[in-house]
């Protein structure tokens, strides 16, 4: 499991929304003058992500905007998460393409077959995003208060 804290910005009855500033190990990366991902990195200038953390059995009452909290994210939803959202669009477009090329044939049918196709892999990517909206196993979960806020609480 990976944890990420965050700053509560909204909260539901069986949810957090959770800002996460996006952070990035390039100061200590040797290749980070040639790296994409550093000049994004620069660019954008350590952007917050707001993600919905399950709150799977938690009283989400006793949070309020602002308090920091922690969540967790599966090490596998990841890796299920990027073959969905690359792998589905990108199977599309290859399907779109081939069908267009079989039935109809030319380079204007492969082209309009792979917009269409790349369309319903979005269409996809969508669907499996709404089915699996209240799925713990794809989904961040709140583990609860930062150890810090945790460490307030118990004091007060």
């Amino acid at each position: 499991m990976l944890t990420e804290t965050g700053r509560v910005v909204a909260v539901e009855s069986d949810s957090l929304w959770v800002e996460t500033l996006r952070r990035s190990t390039c100061g200590s990366c040797s290749a980070r003058k040639g790296c994409g991902h550093g000049l994004m990195q620069e660019m954008g200038g350590g952007r917050s992500n707001f993600v919905r953390a399950l709150a799977r059995g938690q009283d989400t009452s006793r949070y309020q905007v602002g308090d920091t909290v922690t969540i967790s994210i599966p090490e596998q939803l990841l890796l299920r998460g990027s073959f969905i959202l690359y792998v589905l669009p990108l199977l599309g477009i290859l399907a779109g393409v081939l069908l267009a090329e079989t039935l109809v044939g030319g380079d204007l049918a492969a082209v309009a077959g792979a917009a269409t196709g790349f369309g319903i892999g979005l269409i996809a990517v969508r669907w499996h995003a709404r089915r699996h909206r209240d799925d713990s196993d794809f989904q961040p979960v709140l583990l609860g208060p930062s150890p810090r806020e945790a460490a307030l609480i118990s004091t007060t």
